[in-house]
């Protein structure tokens, strides 16, 4: 569903959103995209269980233990965070998953950045048994494949595409599907440069280019402005964004339209990418410092 954004934007341009948000009520936008066919491939090799990994705060952990229980698979979380054991029931997300039946496996953060050596899978292997393994966000060829299912025919009408940038799976699979015509802006979550290349192993189209400038001191920071402009644009627009991706893209697009980067009379279409399950736990941690919070319902 792409819906218009009902503010009045210079040089006649107009903005749509395409709300990959409503999708599924709990494995919501690109998690629902990136699943798809993994979870199809983990049931073709008669798989029971899946593994994967993230942090406190993790969208994909939350989507795939709900779409493990939905689907009937054993799931496991590699929990970036090794004193996060204890805490389950104070942090939102790790407490739904845990709810859905995932089980968690805590390491600290060396570890964690061992995720992908053999070694270490294989130790999980023996404590866990077979597996089917989901990278950490999600993105692998299968998950690039779903993302390439974002945009539709309707779609043609737009001379710009716009979607949040984690581990570069969803802007993989919108450069793959998108039309000669159409130029891919992509909004880092994370610090640095390093993405180009990932995204560069996943497509062959020149037809795209990241944006850095709005990423807000990194991954999961936010700041009062991006708080602010959240709430602002929900009281505008009826439009939830959460403060890790899309809302800091939303924030960047129309930055970027106030300064005229797009030309008159352009079509931008916003891909909305969910998420907004992360807010009760970004609240949280925004009242332990007494600031004020994200209000997206009435």
């Amino acid at each position: 569903m792409n819906q218009q954004i009902s503010i009045q934007f210079p040089n006649n341009i107009s903005v749509y959103i395409k709300r990959e948000d409503l999708i599924h009520p709990y494995v919501s936008g690109n998690k629902f995209r990136k699943l798809k066919y993994n979870l199809l491939q983990a049931k073709n090799e008669n798989e029971n269980s899946l593994l994967t990994f993230g942090g406190a705060f993790s969208n994909h952990i939350a989507a795939v233990a709900f779409a493990g229980r939905e689907q009937h698979f054993k799931t496991i979380g590699v929990i970036r965070g090794e004193e996060l054991v204890t805490k389950v029931q104070e942090n939102p997300t790790l407490k739904f998953a845990h709810e859905c039946g995932m089980q968690f496996e805590f390491v600290n953060r060396e570890e964690y950045r061992l995720k992908q050596e053999e070694f270490f899978l294989s130790r999980l292997k023996d404590k866990y048994g077979s597996f089917y393994l989901i990278p950490e966000g999600g993105t692998n060829a299968l998950a690039i494949q779903g993302c390439e299912e974002i945009l539709n025919e309707q779609d043609a009408e737009f001379d710009f595409i716009c979607c949040p940038v984690g581990t570069a799976g969803t802007i993989s699979g919108i450069i793959n599907s998108a039309l000669h015509h159409q130029k891919i802006l992509g909004f880092p979550a994370l610090k640095g440069d390093f993405l180009q290349d990932e995204i560069c192993t996943f497509v062959k189209n020149k037809n795209w280019e990241l944006i850095t400038d709005y990423h807000f001191g990194g991954y999961g920071k936010v700041n009062l402005d991006l708080v602010a402009f959240i709430n602002q644009f929900y009281k505008d627009t009826k439009i939830p964004l959460d403060p890790i991706y899309t809302g800091k893209m939303v924030f960047g697009i129309l930055d970027l339209i106030q300064k005229n980067y797009f030309k008159a009379n352009s079509k931008i279409l916003l891909i909305h990418t969910g998420g907004l399950q992360g807010i009760d736990g970004m609240n949280e941690k925004l009242k332990n410092k007494k600031l004020p919070i994200i209000k997206i319902h009435d």
